[in-house]
């Protein structure tokens, strides 16, 4: 890789600059030589050629913009001068072949799970506690409190004693020490938990339930399901209020249609039929201390990698994510699959402007016009909406080169690798094929990894190039860096540092084999993430409104 800018594909006719490059520099590729008329900040497009008003700008070998005016050799391109464009797509016209990766490394490799009896392997062993409407969040609330801190899942705060010194300098007269304050920096492990083969108790509240559409409540009950059979979680206690439209009949539906007689024990209480808040608060908190006593009982065991179901989102992205982060995600991708486990790409938004790419990748007709359907529905909602793929780019983004969606997207897609497509699902639906399979998702982050968890997902890679603070009550949230710079900057966030691949220092192949034996030791629980230490507990169910 050239240190200093790098062409992706041969068709490209744009460079990625690589470091700062200055006003009056000389640049030679391929055989070509010209002088930068202005300076090009590390991550962002210069332009190989001049490219005429209304011709396009490609990039991973396709369209991802259109110039709005004459572009001259070395030129940057901005939200100024180019405008989204990307390649239509249609039906199926390639059969799916595939060289899988070499896995001789680890063919023999293991991690240690706890074994489901479905067959299902998990990388935690939670027990869940979610109200099926948003009336029953406080009561949630109670009961957490009453939870964490006795059973040793509680974290001290390190921000109170910050607070407890201020609240001593201003009743001493010394408020002008209060800028010399620091909050503690190292994250701060919990007491040691009564329940040993337990990572803890998660709480989902949520503002759904009722009040919206049925079919918002009817979502929400197959998301919790989802939840509730992911292998990571070991049982679960629901509280209802009664009268909600998330009916507890509903989701003891969507638990039997995922598997028949479900065996993981589910305590489900009607604070209309307990009486009152204490007598509802009490029984809840009984029947979850008997079933911790339970599941406590299951211990972790020695799991193929095949048992692996890896969710893949990028967010916070930034010019270096297509070239450094994403292609090694994809990569971890196919090892996965080579072995026989599951992966799912997300983020339909992202996809927009490789759909074709995808739909040639599928296994078959009807998987491919499942995707095309769900593409062409979702981005027509969104032109319904007054919004459209074209906004999906942040501010951050944007300033960090992604300047279109299909820019955003073509680096995005390199998160799902090479491998074949063996299923898309519509959100909601739980993984069922070993393989690359799509989820249809928004691009938000959170609505994002909420969905893969809820589809069975038992570890998420998360790759970022500008640092984003998020995580899942019940699946280990990877955060993967794009760069060097944001690695050392945000240490408390970041697991993992792919920056190595855009100084030269190492290869996709070498970063993506490091990745995946640490997500071995996240499987296994030998090393908590970053997510995991900060209880970074993100979960968001998405309406089905339209949501970039």
């Amino acid at each position: 890789m050239n240190a200093r800018f790098l062409k992706i594909h041969p068709r490209d006719n744009v460079l990625v600059a690589l470091t700062d490059l200055k006003q009056g520099e000389i640049i030679e590729y391929e055989g070509k030589t010209w002088t930068l008329a202005q300076d090009v900040p590390a991550k962002h497009k210069f332009t190989t050629e001049s490219i005429s008003a209304g011709n396009h700008i490609y990039m991973y070998g396709v369209i991802v913009g259109k110039a709005k005016m004459k572009l001259s050799v070395g030129q940057v391109i901005t939200t100024q001068n180019v405008t989204h464009e990307a390649n239509s797509f249609g039906e199926k016209t390639e059969i799916a072949s595939w060289t899988a990766p070499n896995i001789e490394k680890f063919i023999n490799k293991t991690f240690k799970g706890f074994h489901r009896a479905d067959g299902q392997v998990g990388t935690a062993n939670y027990w869940l506690i979610i109200p099926l409407v948003f009336c029953e969040n406080r009561n949630v609330e109670v009961i957490k409190d009453a939870f964490l801190e006795e059973l040793g899942f509680a974290k001290p705060n390190p921000y109170k004693s910050l607070v407890r010194q201020m609240k001593a300098l201003y009743q001493s007269g010394k408020v002008q020490e209060i800028d010399t304050l620091a909050a503690e920096q190292s994250i701060i492990e919990g007491t040691h938990p009564l329940f040993e083969n337990i990572n803890g108790l998660k709480f989902l509240t949520h503002q759904g339930g009722c009040g919206g559409t049925r079919q918002d409540s009817e979502m929400l009950c197959t998301l919790l399901a989802g939840y509730i059979h992911n292998p990571n979680v070991a049982g679960a206690t629901i509280l209802s209020l009664g009268c909600q439209n998330a009916q507890p009949a509903i989701l003891r539906d969507k638990l039997e249609h995922l598997q028949t007689n479900f065996q993981k024990p589910v305590s489900i209480l009607e604070q209309q039929v307990e009486g009152t808040e204490n007598q509802l608060i009490s029984e809840a908190i009984k029947k979850t201390f008997l079933g911790l006593i339970e599941v406590n009982k299951i211990q972790r065991q020695d799991a193929p990698l095949s048992k692996l179901s890896i969710g893949l989102e990028c967010g916070g992205s930034d010019g270096f994510s297509g070239i450094s982060a994403n292609p090694t995600v994809g990569h971890v991708s196919d090892l996965i699959v080579a072995l026989g486990g599951k992966t799912v790409l997300s983020e339909f938004p992202e996809l927009c402007g490789v759909e074709q790419e995808l739909i040639n990748r599928c296994v078959d007709n009807s998987i491919a016009e499942k995707f095309s359907h769900l593409m062409s529905a979702y981005a027509s909602a969104a032109v319904k909406a007054g919004s459209g793929f074209d906004m999906n780019p942040s501010p951050g983004n944007i300033k960090d080169g992604l300047i279109t969606d299909a820019i955003k997207s073509a680096g995005a897609a390199k998160k799902g690798g090479t491998s074949p497509v063996v299923d898309v699902l519509d959100y909601g639906e739980y993984l069922q094929k070993n393989g690359l399979n799509l989820l249809c998702t928004p691009g938000n982050d959170v609505e994002s990894t909420t969905a893969m968890a809820g589809s069975g997902a038992n570890i998420i890679l998360f790759t970022t190039g500008l640092g984003t603070p998020t995580g899942n009550p019940i699946v280990p949230v990877i955060k993967i860096s794009s760069n060097t710079q944001l690695a050392e900057r945000m240490p408390d966030i970041i697991d993992f540092n792919t920056g190595p691949i855009i100084n030269g220092e190492k290869s996709i192949e070498t970063m993506s084999e490091e990745l995946l034996d640490y997500i071995i030791s996240v499987a296994s629980g030998d090393q908590l993430t970053k997510a995991q230490q900060l209880n970074q507990d993100d979960f968001i169910p998405w309406k089905r409104g339209v949501s970039l």
